[in-house]
This record gives C-alpha cells, structure tokens and sequence, in this order.
C-alpha cells in the first residue's frame, strides 16, 4: 500500500505559501509523501512539473498510516474554491 497520496485542489483567496516561490493560486495539485518516519507536503500547478513544499508542510509520523490524516488535513485547509 503507498502513502503517497494526491489530490486536485484550488487555493483560495492569499493562496498556498511555500518555501521555495512564496504563494502560488488557483487550481493545484496537493501532494504528501511519506520518506521514513516523516510526511512532507508539497504542491504544484495543475500538469506542471515542478513541485514546492508547502510552508509548515512536514511532519513526523509515528506510523506512515498516519499521512493519510496528514493529507486529509492539509486538503481540509488549503481546498477553498469557493473562496
């Protein structure tokens, strides 16, 4: 079973803040990959190739299960396409 996990979003209004380019917009790809014992979020425009870490987007698991409630969080508060 893979704890990668992906899922369509669209930002809304101040966007996504990453480390990389500060804030991106509009319609996303929100992506969680687990490495060890650590969960790293991260987001690209929708079919680019380049990906960004999500500002505050990693965290330590005690099981990679958990990634999935990692990922449902993070989509919980970054998917505002109704603003």
């Amino acid at each position: 079973m893979s704890t990668d996990l992906t899922t369509d979003i669209v930002a809304g209004p101040g966007g996504v803040m990453t480390d990389e380019v500060g804030v991106v917009t509009g319609d996303l790809t929100l992506h969680t990959e687990v490495a060890g014992d650590a969960a790293t979020v991260r987001v690209q425009y929708k079919e680019a190739d380049e990906w960004y870490t999500v500002t505050g987007g990693k965290a330590k698991l005690k099981d990679p299960a958990d990634a999935a409630a990692v990922h449902q969080v993070a989509v919980g508060i970054l998917n505002r396409p109704e603003g």
